[in-house]
């Protein structure tokens, strides 16, 4: 089958929804299918253009007009489908719905081609609390819209356990995962030490804040057995860094225990890189503040990724995948600290090879979860 992937933002070699995008266009390739990427980037000559796979398909100029072209005009994806015999269309929500892109899937349609939403963390309202006016009137647009939007898909994709989201059906997948990228983790001796990491693009959901303070609530005790340290990885802004309106922030917290040499930023770190942080690491941090923004249930990447590498970790969401998982570690959803010293009991008591806790995950590859979408919209 003929498949278009479309994603309405451009690509970045360290992100993470980069990797995430290509490898289930990889998985719908295992399957079979002929797959063509669809997106949204400039040009070597700064033109803002929308591209099919290395092909320009819209160039529409440079300067605002053609920034608010770009919003509007989508009948160069609808031609590109028609004239290549696309037969699906799979669309990543970039909460940006709007009367333009409703036309382009009622002719989608009504031409009998077949869609689905992929909407990456619902609900997503809350993510948006304290945004700059320009971000929060595109959601304000995007609410006035989805609903009539969603009716013109054949469902909407989700990584959570809810049946129906504006109106529309769901397809329930997990984020999955692609063995050939993702190394074995090779854990290196530290000397007594424990190593915890956390990988992110950091926002506010993500809790980091609440193991930072459990990290300095565990040293402000006399006793401390071991020495503990928390690296982060990845980008962390400034509204993370100091207190903001949804958590408190990290270089208050490291001044206020006094750890500031027990906490370490890598920054964005990719490839050898990134596999030397992992091994010295026994231990890694999923979210922790996904409350903060109105989510219960959802099966996020990193899990997957922690899993897959062969590392056991915490989070505070539900996630069916791993709940009853005996590498997890659940903390509560709630602002509390972290108890560091449960997590340094955990690791002392519950041993695991890497290989023992990669070997759970296979059934969670991008192949398999691609596939369950072609298959639910399909049958239909």
């Amino acid at each position: 089958m003929k498949i278009l992937f479309l994603v309405y933002h451009g690509f970045s070699e360290i992100s993470g929804i980069t990797k995430k995008i290509r490898n289930q266009v990889k998985g719908l390739r295992e399957n079979g299918h002929e797959v063509h990427l669809c997106y949204y980037t400039f040009s070597p000559d700064g033109h803002r253009c929308r591209y099919a796979d290395d092909t320009i398909i819209a160039d529409y100029g440079t300067g605002l007009t053609a920034a608010i072209r770009q919003r509007l005009s989508y009948g160069c994806i609808y031609d590109y489908c028609r004239t290549q015999g696309i037969q699906f269309v799979y669309a990543r929500s970039f909460m940006n719905a709007n009367p333009w892109l409703i036309r382009l899937f009622s002719r989608l349609r009504r031409a009998g081609i077949r869609a689905v939403t992929e909407i990456p963390t619902y609900p997503y309202d809350g993510e948006f609390v304290g945004f700059p006016l320009l971000a929060r009137l595109g959601l304000y647009t995007d609410r006035i819209f989805r609903r009539r939007l969603a009716a013109r898909m054949d469902a909407m994709v989700t990584f959570s356990d809810v049946t129906e989201i504006f109106g529309q059906r769901t397809i329930n997948i997990s984020n999955g995962v692609d063995m050939d990228s993702i190394p074995l983790h090779h854990p290196v001796t530290t000397s007594g030490e424990i190593h915890i990491l956390g990988v992110a693009e950091v926002h506010y959901w993500h809790g980091f804040d609440r193991m930072i303070a459990g990290l300095g609530e565990y040293y402000n005790k006399e006793e401390h057995p071991r020495e503990i340290f928390f690296h982060i990885v990845g980008g962390v802004a400034q509204s993370e860094m100091h207190d903001s309106v949804h958590a408190p922030g990290f270089a208050e917290l490291i001044e206020k225990y006094g750890i500031s040499n027990r906490v370490v930023f890598h920054g964005q770190l990719h490839g050898n890189e990134l596999d030397s942080v992992f091994d010295r690491c026994v231990f890694a941090v999923g979210s922790l503040g996904r409350h903060r923004s109105g989510i219960t249930d959802i099966k996020t990447l990193k899990n997957r990724e922690y899993a897959t590498r062969g590392l056991p970790f915490i989070y505070s969401e539900r996630d069916s995948d791993f709940d009853d998982k005996p590498y997890v570690m659940k903390a509560p959803a709630d602002e509390s600290p972290i108890d560091v010293k449960n997590i340094l009991e955990f690791i002392e008591t519950h041993i695991f090879t890497p290989q023992e806790i990669r070997n759970t995950v296979g059934c969670m590859s991008w192949k398999n979860q691609m596939e369950i979408v072609v298959d639910s919209v399909m049958s239909r």
